[in-house]
Protein backbone atom coordinates (compact mmCIF):
# COMPACT_ATOMS: atom_id res chain seq x y z
CA UNK A 1 0.00 0.00 0.00
CA UNK A 2 3.09 2.51 0.84
CA UNK A 3 4.16 1.69 -2.47
CA UNK A 4 1.43 3.93 -3.88
CA UNK A 5 3.14 7.18 -2.40
CA UNK A 6 6.49 8.66 -2.56
CA UNK A 7 9.64 8.04 -0.54
CA UNK A 8 9.72 11.34 1.08
CA UNK A 9 5.71 10.87 2.22
CA UNK A 10 6.68 7.01 2.62
CA UNK A 11 9.96 7.73 5.03
CA UNK A 12 7.54 10.64 6.91
CA UNK A 13 4.56 8.16 7.41
CA UNK A 14 6.75 5.31 8.73
CA UNK A 15 8.50 7.75 11.07
CA UNK A 16 5.26 8.78 12.67
CA UNK A 17 4.31 5.32 13.15
CA UNK A 18 6.82 3.94 14.86
CA UNK A 19 6.71 7.16 16.91
CA UNK A 20 2.92 6.22 17.75
CA UNK A 21 3.91 2.66 18.44
CA UNK A 22 6.42 4.06 21.27
CA UNK A 23 4.34 7.22 22.25
CA UNK A 24 1.36 4.62 22.69
CA UNK A 25 3.41 1.89 24.84
CA UNK A 26 4.97 4.92 26.99
CA UNK A 27 1.46 6.07 27.69
CA UNK A 28 0.05 2.97 28.75
CA UNK A 29 2.88 2.33 31.15
CA UNK A 30 2.69 5.44 32.28
CA UNK A 31 -1.20 5.73 31.89
CA UNK A 32 -1.21 2.44 34.06
CA UNK A 33 1.54 3.96 37.16
CA UNK A 34 -0.07 7.21 37.05
CA UNK A 35 -3.75 6.01 37.78
CA UNK A 36 -2.50 3.61 40.15
CA UNK A 37 -0.56 6.22 41.91
CA UNK A 38 -3.75 8.45 42.24
CA UNK A 39 -6.03 5.68 43.38
CA UNK A 40 -3.44 4.01 45.85
CA UNK A 41 -3.03 7.77 47.42
CA UNK A 42 -6.90 8.11 47.37
CA UNK A 43 -7.28 5.28 49.35
CA UNK A 44 -4.70 5.06 51.72
CA UNK A 45 -5.67 9.32 52.41
CA UNK A 46 -9.47 7.79 52.80
CA UNK A 47 -8.11 5.18 55.31
CA UNK A 48 -6.27 7.68 57.68
CA UNK A 49 -8.58 9.69 57.70
CA UNK A 50 -10.90 7.23 59.15
CA UNK A 51 -8.29 5.56 61.02
CA UNK A 52 -7.71 9.45 62.59
CA UNK A 53 -11.52 10.52 63.06
CA UNK A 54 -12.16 7.14 65.08
CA UNK A 55 -9.03 7.98 67.05
CA UNK A 56 -10.08 11.31 68.19
CA UNK A 57 -14.09 10.61 69.01
CA UNK A 58 -15.25 11.07 72.18
CA UNK A 59 -18.55 11.34 74.55
CA UNK A 60 -18.15 14.94 76.58
CA UNK A 61 -20.77 13.91 79.18
CA UNK A 62 -22.48 10.73 80.71
CA UNK A 63 -25.54 10.38 77.96
CA UNK A 64 -29.18 10.68 79.66
CA UNK A 65 -30.04 7.55 77.92
CA UNK A 66 -28.41 4.76 76.24
CA UNK A 67 -29.88 6.41 72.78
CA UNK A 68 -29.53 10.20 73.27
CA UNK A 69 -25.90 11.31 73.52
CA UNK A 70 -23.59 13.32 71.98
CA UNK A 71 -20.46 13.03 69.87
CA UNK A 72 -17.21 15.37 69.59
CA UNK A 73 -15.56 16.36 67.40
CA UNK A 74 -18.01 17.96 65.02
CA UNK A 75 -17.76 15.44 62.28
CA UNK A 76 -19.12 18.45 59.28
CA UNK A 77 -15.92 20.59 60.29
CA UNK A 78 -14.06 17.21 59.76
CA UNK A 79 -15.64 16.11 56.28
CA UNK A 80 -15.70 19.44 54.84
CA UNK A 81 -12.06 19.50 54.13
CA UNK A 82 -12.40 16.11 52.05
CA UNK A 83 -15.78 16.54 50.70
CA UNK A 84 -16.46 13.41 53.01
CA UNK A 85 -19.55 11.77 54.04
CA UNK A 86 -19.40 10.18 57.56
CA UNK A 87 -21.92 8.44 59.66
CA UNK A 88 -21.59 7.03 63.30
CA UNK A 89 -23.72 4.23 65.02
CA UNK A 90 -23.40 3.22 68.48
CA UNK A 91 -22.96 -0.51 69.84
CA UNK A 92 -26.03 -1.69 68.23
CA UNK A 93 -25.58 -0.10 64.68
CA UNK A 94 -28.32 1.96 64.86
CA UNK A 95 -27.53 5.93 63.49
CA UNK A 96 -26.54 8.59 66.12
CA UNK A 97 -25.12 11.09 63.68
CA UNK A 98 -24.30 11.70 60.02
CA UNK A 99 -23.08 14.59 58.16
CA UNK A 100 -25.16 16.80 55.91
CA UNK A 101 -26.71 14.99 53.27
CA UNK A 102 -24.78 11.46 53.92
CA UNK A 103 -26.17 8.79 51.62
CA UNK A 104 -27.13 5.81 53.26
CA UNK A 105 -24.66 3.19 52.66
CA UNK A 106 -26.60 0.94 55.06
CA UNK A 107 -25.22 -0.26 58.65
CA UNK A 108 -22.15 -1.42 59.03
CA UNK A 109 -21.53 -5.30 59.04
CA UNK A 110 -17.42 -5.09 59.55
CA UNK A 111 -14.23 -2.84 59.59
CA UNK A 112 -13.16 -2.58 56.09
CA UNK A 113 -13.32 -1.13 52.81
CA UNK A 114 -15.80 -1.15 50.27
CA UNK A 115 -17.30 0.84 47.45
CA UNK A 116 -21.17 1.61 47.44
CA UNK A 117 -23.17 3.83 45.36
CA UNK A 118 -19.95 5.69 43.91
CA UNK A 119 -18.10 5.97 47.23
CA UNK A 120 -15.29 4.72 48.64
CA UNK A 121 -16.32 4.03 52.38
CA UNK A 122 -14.09 2.76 55.25
CA UNK A 123 -15.59 1.16 58.22
CA UNK A 124 -14.05 1.70 61.64
CA UNK A 125 -15.46 -0.19 64.89
CA UNK A 126 -13.69 2.37 68.38
CA UNK A 127 -14.46 2.65 71.87
CA UNK A 128 -15.01 6.36 72.41
CA UNK A 129 -14.10 7.86 75.62
CA UNK A 130 -16.31 9.55 78.23
CA UNK A 131 -15.76 12.89 79.28
CA UNK A 132 -13.21 15.26 78.64
CA UNK A 133 -9.95 13.54 79.71
CA UNK A 134 -9.27 11.16 77.06
CA UNK A 135 -5.77 9.63 78.00
CA UNK A 136 -7.60 8.68 81.38
CA UNK A 137 -7.15 4.53 80.53
CA UNK A 138 -10.29 4.12 83.76
CA UNK A 139 -12.72 6.23 81.93
CA UNK A 140 -16.09 4.39 80.63
CA UNK A 141 -15.97 3.87 77.32
CA UNK A 142 -18.93 3.66 74.77
CA UNK A 143 -18.40 1.68 71.18
CA UNK A 144 -18.89 3.45 68.48
CA UNK A 145 -19.31 2.46 64.86
CA UNK A 146 -17.81 4.94 62.17
CA UNK A 147 -18.12 4.90 58.33
CA UNK A 148 -16.40 7.84 56.83
CA UNK A 149 -16.60 7.69 53.01
CA UNK A 150 -15.06 9.83 49.73
CA UNK A 151 -16.68 10.20 46.42
CA UNK A 152 -14.73 8.37 43.89
CA UNK A 153 -16.10 10.66 41.15
CA UNK A 154 -13.21 12.93 42.62
CA UNK A 155 -10.29 9.99 41.37
CA UNK A 156 -12.09 9.06 38.68
CA UNK A 157 -11.92 12.85 36.92
CA UNK A 158 -8.40 12.60 38.13
CA UNK A 159 -7.52 9.41 35.92
CA UNK A 160 -9.44 10.85 33.08
CA UNK A 161 -7.55 14.03 33.11
CA UNK A 162 -4.44 11.91 33.09
CA UNK A 163 -5.62 9.55 30.21
CA UNK A 164 -6.59 12.39 27.72
CA UNK A 165 -3.53 14.37 28.42
CA UNK A 166 -1.54 11.37 27.78
CA UNK A 167 -3.53 10.89 24.72
CA UNK A 168 -3.18 14.12 23.62
CA UNK A 169 0.26 13.93 23.89
CA UNK A 170 0.44 10.87 22.03
CA UNK A 171 -1.37 12.79 18.78
CA UNK A 172 1.02 15.54 19.49
CA UNK A 173 4.11 13.44 19.67
CA UNK A 174 2.98 11.53 16.00
CA UNK A 175 1.96 14.83 14.38
CA UNK A 176 5.38 16.38 15.55
CA UNK A 177 6.98 13.32 14.37
CA UNK A 178 5.17 13.19 10.89
CA UNK A 179 6.17 16.79 10.27
CA UNK A 180 9.76 16.36 11.37
CA UNK A 181 9.80 13.24 9.02
CA UNK A 182 8.75 15.10 6.18
CA UNK A 183 10.61 18.13 6.74
CA UNK A 184 13.90 15.42 6.79
CA UNK A 185 12.69 13.06 4.42
CA UNK A 186 13.07 16.75 1.70
CA UNK A 187 15.74 17.68 3.34
CA UNK A 188 17.25 14.29 2.73
CA UNK A 189 16.06 13.66 -0.69
CA UNK A 190 16.93 17.41 -1.56
CA UNK A 191 20.49 16.05 -3.42
CA UNK A 192 18.48 12.76 -5.17
CA UNK A 193 15.93 15.81 -6.29
CA UNK A 194 18.82 17.79 -8.37
CA UNK A 195 20.21 14.89 -9.70
CA UNK A 196 16.32 14.46 -11.28
CA UNK A 197 16.36 17.75 -12.59
CA UNK A 198 19.48 17.92 -14.06
CA UNK A 199 19.10 14.03 -15.45
CA UNK A 200 15.28 15.73 -17.15
CA UNK A 201 17.09 18.34 -18.19
CA UNK A 202 19.31 16.51 -19.81
CA UNK A 203 17.00 14.05 -21.31
CA UNK A 204 14.90 17.47 -22.52
CA UNK A 205 17.81 19.31 -24.07
CA UNK A 206 19.45 16.17 -25.40
CA UNK A 207 23.16 16.98 -24.73
CA UNK A 208 24.92 14.23 -22.74
CA UNK A 209 28.15 16.39 -22.44
CA UNK A 210 26.02 17.92 -19.44
CA UNK A 211 26.96 16.93 -16.43
CA UNK A 212 24.89 16.06 -13.12
CA UNK A 213 25.74 18.29 -9.62
CA UNK A 214 28.22 16.11 -7.35
CA UNK A 215 27.12 16.35 -3.98
CA UNK A 216 29.91 17.59 -1.47
CA UNK A 217 29.37 14.83 1.09
CA UNK A 218 30.97 11.13 0.15
CA UNK A 219 27.77 8.60 0.69
CA UNK A 220 25.29 7.01 -1.48
CA UNK A 221 24.39 10.12 -3.27
CA UNK A 222 27.79 11.28 -4.34
CA UNK A 223 28.12 7.98 -5.42
CA UNK A 224 25.03 7.86 -7.19
CA UNK A 225 26.05 11.23 -9.17
CA UNK A 226 29.40 9.91 -9.91
CA UNK A 227 27.88 6.98 -11.86
CA UNK A 228 25.73 9.20 -13.32
CA UNK A 229 28.24 11.10 -14.74
CA UNK A 230 30.61 8.55 -15.94
CA UNK A 231 27.21 7.04 -17.84
CA UNK A 232 26.79 10.02 -19.81
CA UNK A 233 30.82 10.19 -20.83
CA UNK A 234 30.26 6.88 -21.57
CA UNK A 235 26.82 7.62 -23.87
CA UNK A 236 28.79 10.20 -25.28
CA UNK A 237 31.49 8.33 -26.49
CA UNK A 238 29.31 5.70 -27.76
CA UNK A 239 27.14 8.29 -29.61
CA UNK A 240 30.46 9.63 -31.25
CA UNK A 241 31.14 6.57 -32.37
CA UNK A 242 27.42 5.54 -33.74
CA UNK A 243 27.18 8.92 -35.28
CA UNK A 244 31.44 9.15 -37.27
CA UNK A 245 29.84 5.17 -38.47
CA UNK A 246 26.39 7.10 -39.56
CA UNK A 247 28.42 9.89 -41.35
CA UNK A 248 30.74 7.17 -43.51
CA UNK A 249 28.03 4.84 -44.04
CA UNK A 250 25.85 8.08 -45.53
CA UNK A 251 29.09 9.29 -47.24
CA UNK A 252 29.30 5.51 -48.74
CA UNK A 253 25.50 5.44 -49.88
CA UNK A 254 25.79 8.64 -51.58
CA UNK A 255 29.27 8.28 -53.06
CA UNK A 256 27.90 4.47 -54.27
CA UNK A 257 24.84 5.84 -55.40
CA UNK A 258 26.85 8.96 -57.79
CA UNK A 259 29.05 6.46 -59.31
CA UNK A 260 26.26 3.87 -59.69
CA UNK A 261 24.28 6.34 -61.85
CA UNK A 262 26.80 6.46 -64.61
CA UNK A 263 27.47 2.96 -65.60
CA UNK A 264 23.43 2.70 -65.17
CA UNK A 265 22.70 4.79 -67.80
CA UNK A 266 24.74 3.18 -69.96
CA UNK A 267 23.62 -0.32 -68.95
CA UNK A 268 19.68 0.94 -69.76
CA UNK A 269 20.78 2.34 -72.89
CA UNK A 270 22.48 -0.51 -74.41
CA UNK A 271 19.69 -3.15 -73.03
CA UNK A 272 16.99 -0.89 -74.80
CA UNK A 273 18.81 -1.27 -77.98
CA UNK A 274 19.02 -4.69 -77.39
CA UNK A 275 15.49 -4.99 -76.67
CA UNK A 276 14.61 -3.22 -80.33
CA UNK A 277 17.12 -5.21 -81.80
CA UNK A 278 16.59 -9.02 -80.85
CA UNK A 279 13.64 -11.00 -81.32
CA UNK A 280 11.83 -14.20 -79.70
CA UNK A 281 13.50 -15.35 -76.31
CA UNK A 282 16.64 -12.88 -76.46
CA UNK A 283 14.46 -10.06 -76.79
CA UNK A 284 12.02 -11.33 -73.68
CA UNK A 285 15.55 -11.56 -71.74
CA UNK A 286 16.63 -8.41 -72.98
CA UNK A 287 13.32 -6.68 -71.43
CA UNK A 288 13.30 -8.41 -68.25
CA UNK A 289 17.01 -7.23 -67.74
CA UNK A 290 15.59 -3.62 -68.72
CA UNK A 291 12.91 -3.90 -66.11
CA UNK A 292 15.42 -5.16 -63.79
CA UNK A 293 17.94 -2.32 -64.21
CA UNK A 294 15.47 0.08 -64.50
CA UNK A 295 14.48 -1.15 -60.63
CA UNK A 296 18.13 -0.64 -59.95
CA UNK A 297 18.13 2.69 -60.91
CA UNK A 298 15.22 3.56 -58.84
CA UNK A 299 16.72 2.52 -55.68
CA UNK A 300 20.31 4.18 -56.15
CA UNK A 301 18.00 7.01 -56.56
CA UNK A 302 16.01 6.35 -53.57
CA UNK A 303 19.24 5.85 -51.68
CA UNK A 304 21.00 8.75 -52.91
CA UNK A 305 17.80 11.07 -52.75
CA UNK A 306 17.88 9.84 -48.95
CA UNK A 307 21.73 10.33 -48.46
CA UNK A 308 21.28 13.89 -49.19
CA UNK A 309 18.42 14.45 -47.07
CA UNK A 310 20.66 12.83 -44.31
CA UNK A 311 23.41 15.23 -45.23
CA UNK A 312 21.46 18.15 -45.10
CA UNK A 313 23.24 19.04 -48.48
CA UNK A 314 21.84 22.25 -50.13
CA UNK A 315 19.26 22.15 -52.75
CA UNK A 316 18.86 24.62 -55.33
CA UNK A 317 14.84 25.76 -54.68
CA UNK A 318 12.75 27.90 -56.60
CA UNK A 319 8.49 28.40 -57.23
CA UNK A 320 7.23 25.08 -57.59
CA UNK A 321 3.33 25.33 -58.86
CA UNK A 322 2.39 21.83 -56.86
CA UNK A 323 -0.76 21.11 -58.82
CA UNK A 324 1.46 20.62 -61.90
CA UNK A 325 3.70 18.46 -60.16
CA UNK A 326 1.13 16.49 -59.13
CA UNK A 327 -0.60 16.16 -62.71
CA UNK A 328 2.75 14.57 -63.88
CA UNK A 329 3.60 13.00 -61.33
CA UNK A 330 -0.07 10.88 -61.66
CA UNK A 331 0.50 10.73 -65.30
CA UNK A 332 4.01 8.99 -64.86
CA UNK A 333 2.33 6.57 -62.39
CA UNK A 334 -1.01 5.97 -64.44
CA UNK A 335 1.54 4.89 -67.41
CA UNK A 336 2.71 2.04 -64.93
CA UNK A 337 -0.40 1.07 -63.45
CA UNK A 338 -2.61 -1.73 -63.90
CA UNK A 339 -6.44 -1.49 -64.18
CA UNK A 340 -6.71 2.07 -61.45
CA UNK A 341 -8.93 4.56 -61.56
CA UNK A 342 -7.00 7.55 -61.30
CA UNK A 343 -8.48 11.59 -60.28
CA UNK A 344 -6.94 14.21 -59.76
CA UNK A 345 -7.94 17.65 -58.65
CA UNK A 346 -5.17 20.26 -58.53
CA UNK A 347 -6.39 23.83 -57.91
CA UNK A 348 -4.47 26.31 -59.91
CA UNK A 349 -1.31 28.89 -58.52
CA UNK A 350 -0.50 26.56 -55.69
CA UNK A 351 3.03 27.82 -55.36
CA UNK A 352 5.65 26.49 -52.67
CA UNK A 353 9.52 27.36 -52.32
CA UNK A 354 11.34 23.75 -53.28
CA UNK A 355 13.12 21.39 -55.39
CA UNK A 356 10.91 20.50 -58.52
CA UNK A 357 12.62 17.13 -58.67
CA UNK A 358 12.25 16.28 -54.70
CA UNK A 359 8.37 17.28 -54.97
CA UNK A 360 7.53 14.97 -58.18
CA UNK A 361 9.31 12.01 -56.29
CA UNK A 362 7.02 12.74 -53.11
CA UNK A 363 3.53 13.18 -54.96
CA UNK A 364 5.12 9.78 -57.29
CA UNK A 365 6.27 8.07 -54.31
CA UNK A 366 2.17 8.27 -52.80
CA UNK A 367 0.72 7.16 -55.81
CA UNK A 368 2.74 4.36 -56.62
CA UNK A 369 2.49 3.35 -52.81
CA UNK A 370 -1.70 3.24 -53.48
CA UNK A 371 -1.19 1.15 -56.51
CA UNK A 372 1.23 -1.64 -55.10
CA UNK A 373 -1.22 -1.95 -51.95
CA UNK A 374 -4.80 -2.11 -53.77
CA UNK A 375 -6.27 -4.19 -55.92
CA UNK A 376 -7.13 -3.47 -59.50
CA UNK A 377 -10.19 -1.30 -60.22
CA UNK A 378 -9.66 0.72 -57.09
CA UNK A 379 -10.34 4.82 -57.03
CA UNK A 380 -6.99 6.57 -56.27
CA UNK A 381 -7.52 10.08 -55.58
CA UNK A 382 -5.11 12.94 -55.41
CA UNK A 383 -6.03 16.73 -54.22
CA UNK A 384 -4.38 19.50 -53.92
CA UNK A 385 -5.76 22.11 -51.86
CA UNK A 386 -5.34 25.72 -49.91
CA UNK A 387 -5.55 25.62 -46.19
CA UNK A 388 -4.52 28.90 -44.98
CA UNK A 389 -1.17 29.93 -45.17
CA UNK A 390 -0.39 25.87 -46.75
CA UNK A 391 -0.73 23.94 -49.33
CA UNK A 392 -2.48 20.46 -48.80
CA UNK A 393 -1.47 17.63 -50.91
CA UNK A 394 -4.09 14.36 -50.21
CA UNK A 395 -3.67 11.03 -51.52
CA UNK A 396 -6.57 8.10 -50.59
CA UNK A 397 -7.74 5.03 -52.14
CA UNK A 398 -10.65 2.92 -51.53
CA UNK A 399 -8.05 -0.10 -50.81
CA UNK A 400 -7.69 -1.97 -47.37
CA UNK A 401 -5.75 0.52 -45.73
CA UNK A 402 -2.67 0.38 -43.54
CA UNK A 403 -2.50 -2.34 -41.11
CA UNK A 404 -2.96 -1.02 -37.31
CA UNK A 405 0.32 -2.78 -36.23
CA UNK A 406 2.29 -0.64 -39.06
CA UNK A 407 0.56 2.46 -38.64
CA UNK A 408 3.42 4.44 -36.25
CA UNK A 409 6.38 2.80 -38.39
CA UNK A 410 5.10 3.23 -42.00
CA UNK A 411 7.22 6.33 -42.76
CA UNK A 412 10.34 4.20 -41.53
CA UNK A 413 12.92 2.95 -43.70
CA UNK A 414 12.34 -0.77 -45.45
CA UNK A 415 9.28 -1.10 -43.46
CA UNK A 416 7.05 -2.97 -46.68
CA UNK A 417 3.36 -4.14 -45.64
CA UNK A 418 2.01 -7.85 -46.52
CA UNK A 419 0.06 -6.81 -49.32
CA UNK A 420 2.19 -5.47 -51.12
CA UNK A 421 2.57 -6.57 -54.89
CA UNK A 422 4.86 -4.04 -56.59
CA UNK A 423 7.97 -5.43 -55.27
CA UNK A 424 8.93 -2.27 -53.78
CA UNK A 425 11.94 -1.36 -51.38
CA UNK A 426 10.47 -0.18 -48.35
CA UNK A 427 11.93 3.44 -49.15
CA UNK A 428 8.86 5.19 -50.81
CA UNK A 429 7.54 6.79 -47.51
CA UNK A 430 10.30 6.98 -46.02
CA UNK A 431 11.17 9.38 -48.73
CA UNK A 432 8.26 10.78 -49.03
CA UNK A 433 8.78 12.19 -45.36
CA UNK A 434 12.32 13.33 -45.87
CA UNK A 435 11.29 15.38 -48.45
CA UNK A 436 8.31 16.86 -46.79
CA UNK A 437 10.68 17.93 -43.63
CA UNK A 438 13.27 19.32 -46.18
CA UNK A 439 10.72 21.66 -47.12
CA UNK A 440 9.52 22.24 -43.51
CA UNK A 441 6.09 20.74 -43.72
CA UNK A 442 4.66 17.83 -42.63
CA UNK A 443 3.11 14.25 -43.58
CA UNK A 444 0.43 12.37 -42.05
CA UNK A 445 -1.57 9.31 -41.99
CA UNK A 446 -5.24 10.35 -41.14
CA UNK A 447 -8.25 7.47 -40.91
CA UNK A 448 -9.92 6.62 -43.68
CA UNK A 449 -13.22 4.11 -44.12
CA UNK A 450 -12.06 2.25 -46.44
CA UNK A 451 -8.69 2.60 -47.57
CA UNK A 452 -5.51 4.97 -46.83
CA UNK A 453 -4.92 8.85 -46.45
CA UNK A 454 -1.77 10.70 -46.71
CA UNK A 455 -1.89 14.56 -46.00
CA UNK A 456 1.56 16.30 -47.16
CA UNK A 457 1.12 19.49 -45.81
CA UNK A 458 3.78 22.66 -46.71
CA UNK A 459 4.66 26.11 -46.69
CA UNK A 460 2.49 28.22 -49.24
CA UNK A 461 4.60 30.42 -51.51
CA UNK A 462 2.85 33.80 -52.58
CA UNK A 463 2.49 34.13 -56.48
CA UNK A 464 5.00 36.77 -57.58
CA UNK A 465 3.39 40.38 -59.04
CA UNK A 466 2.25 40.31 -62.81
CA UNK A 467 5.10 41.66 -64.68
CA UNK A 468 4.42 44.54 -66.68
CA UNK A 469 3.17 45.14 -70.46
CA UNK A 470 0.89 41.88 -69.95
CA UNK A 471 4.40 39.42 -70.10
CA UNK A 472 3.16 36.05 -68.54
CA UNK A 473 5.57 35.11 -65.49
CA UNK A 474 6.62 31.29 -65.55
CA UNK A 475 7.61 30.16 -62.17
CA UNK A 476 11.45 28.43 -62.41
CA UNK A 477 10.89 24.54 -62.52
CA UNK A 478 7.68 24.39 -63.71
CA UNK A 479 6.72 23.21 -67.16
CA UNK A 480 3.39 23.68 -69.33
CA UNK A 481 1.47 20.66 -68.09
CA UNK A 482 0.28 23.38 -64.96
CA UNK A 483 -1.92 24.75 -67.40
CA UNK A 484 -4.30 21.84 -66.78
CA UNK A 485 -4.56 22.37 -62.86
CA UNK A 486 -7.84 23.75 -61.72
CA UNK A 487 -9.45 21.00 -63.45
CA UNK A 488 -10.48 17.40 -62.13
CA UNK A 489 -9.06 14.81 -64.36
CA UNK A 490 -10.87 11.20 -64.21
CA UNK A 491 -9.46 8.07 -66.43
CA UNK A 492 -9.18 4.76 -66.31
CA UNK A 493 -5.57 3.76 -67.21
CA UNK A 494 -4.92 -0.25 -68.87
CA UNK A 495 -1.13 -1.48 -69.05
CA UNK A 496 -0.28 -1.74 -72.82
Amino acid sequence: MLGRFSIRWRLAIISSALTFAVLCAFAIVVGQLTTGKVRSSFDSETANSATELSGRLRIPSLPASPTTYSIAPDINVYAASNEAAIRLFDANRRPVQATKGAPDFGPPRREGTSEVNGYLVETRQTNAPIGVNTTNPNSVRIPIWLEYARPLAEVKSTVRGVRWFLAVGVFLGTLLSFLGGLALAKRSLRPITDLTAAARDIARTGDPDRQVPQPRAEDEVAELAQTLNEMLDALEGSRSETQAALDRQRAFVADASHELRTPLTAVLANLELLTDELQGEEREAAASALRSSHRMRRLVADLLLLARSDADQERRLGPVDIGAVAIDAVGEAGALSGEHLLEVDAADGLLVQGARDELHRLVLNLVENAINHTPAGTRISVRVREDGDSVELIVEDDGPGVPPELRERIFERFVRAGGDRGGSTGLGLAIVRAVTDAHGGEVVLQDAAPGARFVVRLPRLQAPAAPPNGLSAQPAGADQTSTTTGRTIGRRLRRS
